[in-house]
């Protein structure tokens, strides 16, 4: 889990798909029911964080309403009510990376269930306090929550919702949403605060994740999660390019209040606020009710997501008399949807390139609960399956989940479509011919596909390569749409210039990359194989291959004529053999290589055996150590009987740290309490083990 669960108890089960069939509160003991109370409490300030922090939430909405349900029905019966609780105060908190700004009034949360019961108590409650109301009923919307500022008619910030009570100021990317205006027309008060809800329409965002896979991105998870990566970037351009747009729907504070929260939206137009056009005042909580039903009906036909309508007492004076509490606004409701199960419909299909140039169909769906997780896209395998299963664009479909974790498709449930997906005939990337082989599809562009080159230098420079510090996949992407890396080999010809001219390049970062990449010019030969991404060949294997022919050049000479010797190593058999023989006589691939080749000299390996002196232990290296490459440092425990692995984890003995080391990896090893020890201590404890380096 991210930065935010870190210090949460791994045994709590109310972390990850978390169970909601809880056993009846009389039948708990007291003991039993604060150990729950306290496991919830944990396990809703991780979601929290997750959800308005993070935006990266790992259960649905309607689970985590369940949860925060039944902590508060435990703290009212067992009277254990904290003023840490969760449900005394609102989640989330603004991030570092922008101003914090206080709110000019609360941006609270609303009260939310499923159930119409609870529904007629809220409006019974209503009733006992403040008499016969109207309530505006308006469309749930799941986006993003801001505050827009307006002073003398002209915008003069837009903050996050934050905490609810202070946020991050993202006026500067506010700015670029074509439906929030930047000055108010008509006769608009001199002072105004305003709430609305940033999102991505549903059709722009399956055309912006189909975009996404194509190039070779991460897709987004849902619309929510696009609008929440979008408006926290730190860069306003990109946020121009992608399609946000905004409903205004609440006066949080003005110069010129009106009597009635209708009467605010109609006067919003008039100012150039966009509100949505199926608001509907109604007279009692029974209209209300109707009008969440015909919603739930509608909801597929709408260009925006919305989990259910929020109910508002209209007039602003039983506003103000029924108040609010630490959490929530007392004069509004929301009537929550039930979450889709499984059941949805193909928005669209894109085809991912991978970095071996297989093609992968990729189902975008309306989003759907799986297992309490959201859903908005699914694997389709292959064209075999997909012509199998006869799926296509507009089909109803099944969606699972294979070993609880990869969506995919199961089963049409009803055909909307004639047919079955065809994969297109030419790579969408760069239109290089696609190939079949057997069920699978692939892309004969090779390396000189965009799709297959940036995946190709982000491995080449990854964990699994030659470890170069400071060119993850962003900078990647980065140097390839700067023009600045054709090829893998483009690497060594990067200048200082180069890099300096970049968005968010200085002087330091740019002399670090140049020198991570210069001291790549020798690397390791098991370090160089992998780099190459041959298919099947990690870290491990290339370690075997670089033990058993010592030099690449004997090792590409065996790969092109002799591809049975291949399989005399451990590890290897015919299948890996026969994909590392395609991979060296590639025309294409050899041509990249033969490039490289002219920048870097792989060391020669040890092809003698080692002792068992460090038999057992795994270590893991971070930063650049004194005399050696850390890939050096690794053959010489492995020869030694140890394993050396990329990443700490509960499994790790020993993290070596030299100069400049990572943090990720420093604050693992702290968080599994592994040893962290500089190279003289390294070294010594290699010497204590018998270990002569001379």
């Amino acid at each position: 889990m991210p930065a935010a669960d870190e210090n949460a108890d791994a045994d709590n089960p109310y972390l990850r798909e978390p169970p909601t069939d809880f056993a009846p509160i009389e039948e708990l003991s007291e003991t039993e029911a604060e150990q729950q109370v306290e496991q919830l409490r944990e396990a809703i300030r991780v979601h929290d964080r997750r959800y308005y922090v993070e935006h990266e939430p790992v259960i649905a909405d309607r689970t985590y309403d369940t949860l925060f349900a039944r902590l508060q029905a435990l703290e009212d019966e067992f009277d254990l009510a904290h003023p840490d609780s969760p449900t005394r105060s609102v989640g989330g908190e603004p991030l570092e990376a922008f101003e914090t700004v206080e709110h000019v009034a609360p941006m609270l949360s609303i009260d939310a269930s499923g159930e119409a019961e609870d529904v007629r108590a809220f409006a019974d409650r209503v009733q006992r306090e403040v008499g016969t109301v109207e309530y505006v009923c308006e469309p749930k919307f799941d986006g993003v929550s801001m505050e827009f500022v307006y002073e003398d008619g002209w915008l003069e910030r837009a903050v996050t919702r934050g905490d609810g009570r202070e946020g991050d100021d993202v006026t500067a990317n506010a700015r670029t949403i074509g439906s929030v205006p930047q000055r108010l027309h008509g006769d608009y008060p001199e002072f105004l605060a305003v709430r609305g809800e940033v999102y991505m329409p549903k059709d722009a965002f399956q055309d912006y994740n189909r975009e996404r896979i194509e190039r070779g991105d991460e897709p987004f998870a849902n619309p929510r999660n696009a609008t929440a990566g979008t408006i926290r970037q730190l860069d306003p351009s990109v946020v121009a390019e992608r399609p946000l747009s905004v409903f205004f729907f609440d006066v949080l504070e003005a110069s010129d209040l009106a009597d009635s929260h209708q009467a605010e939206l109609e006067t919003f137009p008039d100012y150039g606020l966009r509100v949505n056009d199926r608001v509907e005042v109604v007279e009692n909580i029974e209209g209300a009710i109707e009008y969440r039903d015909r919603m739930l009906e509608a909801r597929d036909e709408l260009d925006y997501e919305i989990d259910g309508v929020v109910i508002k007492v209209d007039d602003r004076e039983a506003r103000e008399e029924l108040g609010r509490t630490a959490r929530h606004d007392r004069w509004a409701y929301a009537y929550k949807f039930p979450a889709r199960a499984e059941v949805t419909t193909i928005a669209d299909v894109a085809v991912q390139v991978g970095r071996t140039g297989r093609l992968t169909p990729v189902a975008l769906l309306e989003p759907v609960d799986v297992g309490g997780v959201t859903v908005s896209r699914a694997s389709l395998h292959n064209p075999a399956e997909i012509a199998e299963k006869n799926v296509n664009v507009g089909d109803t479909v099944r969606v699972q989940r294979a070993g609880d974790v990869i969506p995919y498709v199961k089963e049409v449930v009803e055909k909307g479509s004639e047919g079955h997906y065809e994969l297109p005939a030419t790579c969408p990337v760069c239109d290089s011919p696609v190939e079949r082989d057997g069920p699978i599809a692939f892309c004969t562009g090779g390396l000189g596909c965009d799709a297959q080159l940036r995946r190709s230098i982000e491995y080449y420079a990854g964990d699994d390569g030659l470890d170069l510090e400071g060119l993850g996949e962003k900078s990647v992407r980065q140097l390839v749409d700067a023009g600045l890396l054709d090829s893998v080999a483009d690497l060594y010809a990067l200048e200082r210039e180069d890099l300096t001219d970049l968005e968010g390049w200085g002087e330091t970062s740019a002399a670090n990359l140049l020198s991570e990449i210069e001291a790549s010019r020798e690397p390791p030969l098991a370090d160089f194989i992998s780099a190459l991404g041959i298919p099947h060949v990690g870290p491990t294997t290339a370690r075997e291959l670089a033990r058993e022919f010592g030099t690449f050049a004997a090792f590409r000479t065996a790969a092109e004529a002799e591809p049975d010797r291949l399989e005399d190593v451990e590890e290897i058999g015919e299948t890996v053999a026969e994909t590392i023989h395609d991979f060296v006589t590639s025309e294409a691939n050899a041509v990249v290589v033969d490039e490289i080749l002219e920048h870097v000299s792989p060391q020669e390996a040890d092809t003698g055996a080692g002792g068992d002196e460090l038999d057992g232990l795994t270590f893991v290296f971070t930063g650049s150590l004194e005399g050696v490459t850390r890939s050096e440092a690794q053959d010489t425990v492995e020869s030694h009987g140890a394993n050396a692995t990329s990443s700490v984890s509960g499994n790790t003995d020993y993290l070596v740290a030299g100069e400049n080391p990572g943090a990720t990896k420093q604050d693992d090893a702290r968080d599994n309490d592994v040893p962290i020890v500089n190279e003289d201590e390294f070294w010594a404890l290699l010497a204590e083990r018998g270990i002569d380096l001379e």
